[in-house]
Protein backbone atom coordinates (compact mmCIF):
# COMPACT_ATOMS: atom_id res chain seq x y z
CA UNK A 1 0.00 0.00 0.00
CA UNK A 2 1.52 3.53 -0.62
CA UNK A 3 -0.06 6.07 1.11
CA UNK A 4 -0.02 10.04 0.63
CA UNK A 5 0.32 12.85 2.90
CA UNK A 6 -0.42 16.77 1.81
CA UNK A 7 2.33 17.61 4.06
CA UNK A 8 4.60 16.20 6.94
CA UNK A 9 7.66 16.47 8.86
CA UNK A 10 9.29 13.61 8.01
CA UNK A 11 8.16 10.00 6.43
CA UNK A 12 11.15 8.45 7.97
CA UNK A 13 10.37 9.70 11.23
CA UNK A 14 6.88 8.59 11.34
CA UNK A 15 7.45 4.99 10.22
CA UNK A 16 10.54 5.15 13.19
CA UNK A 17 7.78 5.93 15.37
CA UNK A 18 5.13 2.83 14.33
CA UNK A 19 7.93 0.37 14.92
CA UNK A 20 6.61 -2.58 14.37
CA UNK A 21 3.56 -1.44 13.72
CA UNK A 22 4.91 -0.68 10.12
CA UNK A 23 4.38 -3.20 7.57
CA UNK A 24 6.67 -4.19 5.17
CA UNK A 25 5.80 -3.23 1.77
CA UNK A 26 3.99 0.01 2.76
CA UNK A 27 5.05 3.16 1.43
CA UNK A 28 4.57 6.67 3.33
CA UNK A 29 4.82 9.51 0.38
CA UNK A 30 4.32 13.44 1.29
CA UNK A 31 3.84 15.63 -0.89
CA UNK A 32 6.36 18.29 1.14
CA UNK A 33 8.07 17.55 4.14
CA UNK A 34 9.08 20.41 6.83
CA UNK A 35 11.96 17.93 8.49
CA UNK A 36 13.51 16.13 5.73
CA UNK A 37 16.96 14.93 6.59
CA UNK A 38 20.21 13.25 4.65
CA UNK A 39 23.32 11.45 5.89
CA UNK A 40 25.09 12.64 8.61
CA UNK A 41 22.31 15.05 9.97
CA UNK A 42 22.10 16.86 6.34
CA UNK A 43 18.51 18.45 5.71
CA UNK A 44 17.14 17.34 2.78
CA UNK A 45 15.24 20.59 0.97
CA UNK A 46 11.20 20.28 0.77
CA UNK A 47 10.90 20.82 -3.28
CA UNK A 48 7.32 20.60 -3.77
CA UNK A 49 6.80 17.82 -6.99
CA UNK A 50 9.66 16.33 -6.10
CA UNK A 51 9.55 12.79 -4.52
CA UNK A 52 10.15 12.27 -0.89
CA UNK A 53 8.97 8.44 0.77
CA UNK A 54 10.07 5.72 2.82
CA UNK A 55 9.11 2.34 3.34
CA UNK A 56 10.35 -0.77 5.87
CA UNK A 57 12.12 -3.67 5.78
CA UNK A 58 11.46 -6.10 8.85
CA UNK A 59 14.73 -7.97 9.37
CA UNK A 60 14.37 -12.15 9.53
CA UNK A 61 17.35 -14.25 11.07
CA UNK A 62 18.57 -15.04 7.84
CA UNK A 63 18.67 -11.66 5.78
CA UNK A 64 21.55 -10.60 4.65
CA UNK A 65 23.75 -8.04 6.37
CA UNK A 66 21.80 -5.16 6.99
CA UNK A 67 24.33 -2.89 5.88
CA UNK A 68 23.97 -4.39 2.16
CA UNK A 69 19.98 -3.01 2.31
CA UNK A 70 21.86 0.51 0.98
CA UNK A 71 23.33 -0.96 -1.77
CA UNK A 72 20.19 -3.20 -2.41
CA UNK A 73 17.84 0.03 -2.52
CA UNK A 74 20.58 2.26 -4.84
CA UNK A 75 19.73 -0.57 -7.66
CA UNK A 76 16.12 -0.54 -6.86
CA UNK A 77 16.00 3.28 -7.52
CA UNK A 78 17.96 3.25 -10.48
CA UNK A 79 15.56 0.77 -12.20
CA UNK A 80 13.25 3.09 -11.18
CA UNK A 81 14.44 6.07 -12.72
CA UNK A 82 15.58 4.53 -15.64
CA UNK A 83 11.80 3.23 -16.32
CA UNK A 84 10.77 6.78 -16.50
CA UNK A 85 10.34 8.05 -19.69
CA UNK A 86 13.58 10.52 -21.01
CA UNK A 87 15.71 10.21 -17.99
CA UNK A 88 18.93 10.72 -18.35
CA UNK A 89 21.62 7.82 -17.73
CA UNK A 90 22.48 7.79 -13.83
CA UNK A 91 25.18 6.38 -11.88
CA UNK A 92 25.38 4.97 -8.12
CA UNK A 93 27.81 6.34 -5.96
CA UNK A 94 28.51 4.90 -3.03
CA UNK A 95 26.67 4.54 -0.57
CA UNK A 96 23.55 6.10 -1.28
CA UNK A 97 23.92 8.56 -4.16
CA UNK A 98 22.50 8.33 -7.94
CA UNK A 99 23.64 10.89 -10.29
CA UNK A 100 22.97 12.02 -13.58
CA UNK A 101 25.35 13.95 -15.95
CA UNK A 102 28.20 13.85 -12.61
CA UNK A 103 25.16 16.30 -10.26
CA UNK A 104 23.17 14.57 -7.46
CA UNK A 105 19.92 13.13 -8.59
CA UNK A 106 18.96 11.50 -5.66
CA UNK A 107 19.93 9.81 -2.05
CA UNK A 108 19.30 7.51 0.55
CA UNK A 109 19.06 7.30 4.06
CA UNK A 110 18.53 4.05 5.97
CA UNK A 111 17.83 4.35 9.92
CA UNK A 112 17.31 1.21 12.03
CA UNK A 113 15.24 0.53 14.85
CA UNK A 114 15.50 -2.41 16.72
CA UNK A 115 14.84 -5.24 14.08
CA UNK A 116 13.07 -2.57 11.59
CA UNK A 117 14.86 -0.31 8.52
CA UNK A 118 13.77 2.43 7.74
CA UNK A 119 14.33 3.32 4.41
CA UNK A 120 13.84 6.87 2.99
CA UNK A 121 14.78 8.05 -0.33
CA UNK A 122 14.21 11.57 -2.04
CA UNK A 123 14.11 12.23 -5.83
CA UNK A 124 14.66 15.51 -7.38
CA UNK A 125 11.94 15.18 -10.13
CA UNK A 126 11.32 18.79 -10.83
CA UNK A 127 13.94 20.67 -9.40
CA UNK A 128 17.44 20.43 -7.09
CA UNK A 129 18.65 22.36 -4.20
CA UNK A 130 21.15 24.39 -4.14
CA UNK A 131 24.10 22.91 -2.32
CA UNK A 132 27.66 24.11 -1.73
CA UNK A 133 29.70 21.29 -1.72
CA UNK A 134 27.73 19.49 -4.67
CA UNK A 135 26.07 19.87 -8.07
CA UNK A 136 22.72 18.74 -7.81
CA UNK A 137 20.07 17.95 -11.07
CA UNK A 138 16.39 17.04 -11.32
CA UNK A 139 14.64 14.80 -13.98
CA UNK A 140 12.81 17.97 -15.54
CA UNK A 141 16.45 19.40 -16.25
CA UNK A 142 16.99 16.40 -18.91
CA UNK A 143 13.22 16.80 -19.92
CA UNK A 144 12.16 14.00 -17.85
CA UNK A 145 8.64 14.57 -16.23
CA UNK A 146 6.74 12.31 -13.71
CA UNK A 147 3.93 12.69 -11.29
CA UNK A 148 5.46 11.74 -7.28
CA UNK A 149 2.58 9.44 -7.23
CA UNK A 150 3.62 7.26 -9.94
CA UNK A 151 7.09 7.43 -9.31
CA UNK A 152 6.00 6.26 -6.10
CA UNK A 153 4.35 3.21 -8.11
CA UNK A 154 7.17 2.72 -10.29
CA UNK A 155 9.65 2.41 -7.16
CA UNK A 156 7.47 0.71 -4.91
CA UNK A 157 7.35 -2.26 -7.51
CA UNK A 158 11.45 -2.56 -8.34
CA UNK A 159 12.28 -2.35 -4.36
CA UNK A 160 9.71 -5.56 -3.75
CA UNK A 161 11.24 -7.03 -6.58
CA UNK A 162 14.92 -6.38 -5.33
CA UNK A 163 14.08 -6.66 -1.57
CA UNK A 164 13.04 -10.35 -3.43
CA UNK A 165 16.36 -11.58 -4.51
CA UNK A 166 17.81 -9.67 -1.95
CA UNK A 167 16.10 -12.37 0.34
CA UNK A 168 16.15 -15.16 -1.89
CA UNK A 169 19.96 -15.48 -1.53
CA UNK A 170 20.96 -13.30 -4.54
CA UNK A 171 23.35 -10.92 -2.68
CA UNK A 172 25.89 -11.59 -5.06
CA UNK A 173 24.17 -10.91 -8.38
CA UNK A 174 22.64 -7.99 -7.27
CA UNK A 175 26.30 -6.80 -5.96
CA UNK A 176 27.58 -7.39 -9.22
CA UNK A 177 24.43 -4.99 -10.62
CA UNK A 178 25.30 -2.31 -8.56
CA UNK A 179 28.89 -2.72 -9.66
CA UNK A 180 27.59 -2.54 -13.61
CA UNK A 181 25.58 0.62 -12.49
CA UNK A 182 27.90 2.67 -10.34
CA UNK A 183 31.49 4.30 -10.86
CA UNK A 184 34.30 2.19 -12.42
CA UNK A 185 36.29 0.16 -10.91
CA UNK A 186 40.01 2.64 -10.83
CA UNK A 187 37.67 5.61 -10.56
CA UNK A 188 39.81 7.74 -8.37
CA UNK A 189 38.14 8.63 -4.70
CA UNK A 190 38.56 10.65 -2.37
CA UNK A 191 36.92 9.39 1.15
CA UNK A 192 36.21 11.32 4.18
CA UNK A 193 36.22 8.76 7.28
CA UNK A 194 33.90 9.25 10.32
CA UNK A 195 36.83 12.08 11.53
CA UNK A 196 36.94 13.92 8.85
CA UNK A 197 40.06 12.69 7.79
CA UNK A 198 40.53 12.72 3.85
CA UNK A 199 41.56 9.12 2.34
CA UNK A 200 42.53 8.88 -1.26
CA UNK A 201 42.92 5.92 -3.51
CA UNK A 202 41.34 4.46 -6.29
CA UNK A 203 37.57 1.94 -5.74
CA UNK A 204 38.26 -1.68 -6.09
CA UNK A 205 34.81 -2.79 -5.69
CA UNK A 206 32.60 -4.18 -3.07
CA UNK A 207 33.31 -6.34 -0.01
CA UNK A 208 30.85 -9.45 0.70
CA UNK A 209 29.40 -6.87 3.54
CA UNK A 210 28.96 -4.00 1.25
CA UNK A 211 32.07 -2.18 2.11
CA UNK A 212 33.64 0.26 -0.49
CA UNK A 213 37.10 -1.17 -1.16
CA UNK A 214 39.44 1.56 -1.37
CA UNK A 215 42.99 1.11 -3.71
CA UNK A 216 45.68 3.00 -1.46
CA UNK A 217 48.68 4.54 -3.00
CA UNK A 218 50.95 1.85 -1.20
CA UNK A 219 48.74 -0.72 -3.25
CA UNK A 220 47.01 -2.10 -0.09
CA UNK A 221 42.96 -1.92 0.00
CA UNK A 222 41.06 -0.83 2.51
CA UNK A 223 37.52 -0.97 3.18
CA UNK A 224 35.21 1.67 3.46
CA UNK A 225 32.32 0.96 5.93
CA UNK A 226 30.83 4.82 6.20
CA UNK A 227 32.30 8.15 4.81
CA UNK A 228 31.82 10.81 2.40
CA UNK A 229 32.70 9.68 -1.12
CA UNK A 230 34.04 12.16 -3.89
CA UNK A 231 34.73 11.51 -7.45
CA UNK A 232 38.06 12.84 -8.34
CA UNK A 233 38.49 14.16 -11.80
CA UNK A 234 35.07 14.03 -13.00
CA UNK A 235 32.58 10.70 -13.41
CA UNK A 236 31.91 7.60 -15.51
CA UNK A 237 28.58 7.87 -16.75
CA UNK A 238 26.80 4.80 -16.47
CA UNK A 239 23.54 3.92 -17.44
Amino acid sequence: MIRILAETGSTNADLLALGRDAREGDWLVARRQRAGRGRAGREWEDGAGNFMGSTVVALRPNDPLPQTLALVTGLALAEAVAAVRGAPQTMLKWPNDLLAAGAKLAGILLERGGDVVVVGIGVNLVRAPELPDRATTALADHGARIDPCDFADLLADSFALVLARWRGGEWDALRAAWLARAHAIGTSLSVRDREGQPIAGTFAGLGIDGAALLRLADGTTRPIHAGDVELVGGDVTRG
